[in-house]
């Protein structure tokens, strides 16, 4: 008697479980390109966020909405922090999704930080 429904709301879990995991490495993705635009010697704050963002368009589709991309430049590293929400098939639930990279600032050889 309960043994559709329950299949049902398993499948579903599994389903979004599926699109939440999709979501993150989506995020994965885009903080690493725009930490790798943001720490090299030349780069910056506004060139790693750039990068980020035409990443995801380039990317496309609805998995991730309401994406914001932080870059910090400060005392010799560089911090990228990607945020947004995966597409939900709950109505009323947002499940966020977050990825947070630190690296250092390039430095040619025999220049001091």
């Amino acid at each position: 008697m309960f043994a559709i429904p329950l299949m049902f709301v398993m499948l579903l879990g599994i389903i979004q479980y599926g699109l939440w995991a999709h979501a993150q490495h989506r995020t994965q993705a885009i903080a690493t390109e725009a930490l790798a635009a943001g720490r090299t010697f030349e780069g910056s704050e506004r060139e790693g966020r750039a990068r980020g963002y035409a990443l995801a368009e380039e990317l496309g589709g609805t998995v991730l909405r309401d994406l914001r991309i932080e870059v910090r430049r400060r005392d010799g590293t560089t911090r990228v922090a990607v945020d947004g929400v995966a597409v939900s098939l709950l109505p009323g639930w947002s499940p966020p999704v977050s990825t947070t990279l630190t690296g250092p600032i390039e430095r040619p050889m025999g220049v001091a930080p």
